[in-house]
């Protein structure tokens, strides 16, 4: 077949021989390479057409994307085809264009590649995100492994793809073997100030197989609650609360010691505090506790206890636990169950309140009740007629 369309070009190509041989061999590949390009154009569009169904629906995903790789590969496909009926180059010449042409042609499949497994990653995640489950630990995991793997792999193959392409040069590759051969010193200091970034790319797969963290982990970071966000192949991107984002070289979850309060499960027990008086009756006070606590959809219904914690001279702690579905969840319910319970213990028993005591001892024997200058306590005044104010006459 490539041997009839080189026999075909040749054909035209002697309708054209009152032009310069080199003027006729660029304008040659020049048609060729537009004929491919909108050729390529065409059969994406076809493709584009397949009737709707789920495998279909990712075929077009992929067919979209790549239409502009997929293109530019035809029409190099098609002008190294019809490199040997220009023969207007000379030797040199036309092994240099094919050189170049394939140059393009391995980094355009290499992009390609990267294009095609970022959109089959995206659509596993989708269906991964798609699934109702209370307990959504799995489908971190995977979105975790998933997420930083493609990133380590999108790297390798942009390296291995330009290295490839730049092989194909004689003289890149002697100055390749050359330099590895002689610059042992050089490759040295190469290597020791990319260690940050070697470190980095180590520890992103050892994230993915130890998963310290997942996605959406829920962590403590120099004393900010922050929700993993984004984990890249050097760095974490840290979401906090108050829509801040902490950047974290990706190293840093191993070699150092942080809380992460989602790593086995979402769910969390939160802890409120009162303390009131030695005159709370507390068989009320779990009752109204326990009626609040029913009442409030953001207990999963798992854990609830009150227990008098401590006491000191004045007061009593009552330690309140009751678990939440997350920690978002417990924040809130730890606040609606604070709010609730001043609310009923204020209405139905102020008694329980906190409140300031002191004791009235009697006097001892030849002692007054009471010290005269507290009775009557002593006043300096000033002498009539000393103060010069503002509204005293000759002021």
């Amino acid at each position: 077949m490539t041997q009839h369309f080189v026999s075909t070009l040749f054909a035209v190509r002697s309708y054209f021989t009152w032009l310069p041989a080199p003027v006729v061999s660029v304008l040659m590949l020049a048609v060729v390479g537009i004929l491919a390009f909108y050729c390529g154009n065409l059969v994406t569009s076809l493709t584009l057409r397949i009737p709707g169904s789920r495998s279909a629906a990712l075929i077009r995903k992929i067919v979209a994307a790549l239409r502009r790789p997929t293109r530019i590969m035809v029409a190099l496909l098609a002008m190294l085809a019809a490199l040997p009926a220009a023969t207007g180059f000379s030797y040199e010449t036309e092994q240099d264009l094919k050189l170049f042409f394939l140059f393009l042609l391995v980094l355009t499949f290499g992009f390609s590649a990267i294009i095609v497994f970022r959109i089959m990653t995206e659509a596993y995640l989708n269906r991964l995100s798609s699934r109702e489950q209370t307990d959504d630990i799995m489908i971190r995991t995977h979105q975790t492994q998933i997420r930083v793997l493609r990133r380590l792999t999108e790297i390798m193959v942009g390296i291995v793809t330009v290295a490839s392409a730049l092989m194909l040069f004689p003289s890149v590759k002697q100055y390749g073997v050359s330099l590895f051969a002689s610059a042992g010193a050089a490759s040295l200091i190469v290597g020791l100030s990319a260690r940050g970034l070697l470190t980095n790319l180590i520890a992103g797969v050892q994230i993915a197989v130890t998963q310290p963290i997942r996605m959406e982990d829920l962590v403590i970071i120099n004393g900010d609650w922050c929700w993993v966000e984004e984990i890249n192949a050097t760095y974490v991107v840290l979401r906090v609360w108050d829509w801040r984002r902490h950047i974290v070289p990706i190293s840093y979850f191993l070699e150092n010691q942080f809380e992460n309060w989602t790593h086995n499960s979402a769910a969390i027990i939160g802890v409120v505090f009162l303390w009131l008086d030695y005159e709370a009756p507390m068989d009320k006070v779990r009752e109204m506790l326990n009626e609040i606590i029913r009442t409030c959809p953001l207990w999963n219904g798992k854990v609830f206890d009150v227990q008098v914690a401590d006491c000191n001279a004045q007061v009593m702690s009552i330690r309140i636990i009751a678990s939440a579905r997350n920690a978002l969840q417990s924040w809130d319910l730890r606040c609606d169950i604070r709010e609730k319970i001043i609310a009923r213990i204020r209405e139905e028993c102020p008694e329980a309140l906190p409140r300031a005591r002191f004791a009235m001892m009697p006097p001892r024997p030849g002692e007054e009740a009471w010290p005269s200058e507290l009775l009557s306590p002593k006043i300096d005044r000033p002498p009539p007629g000393s103060y010069m104010g503002p509204g005293t006459p000759g002021a």
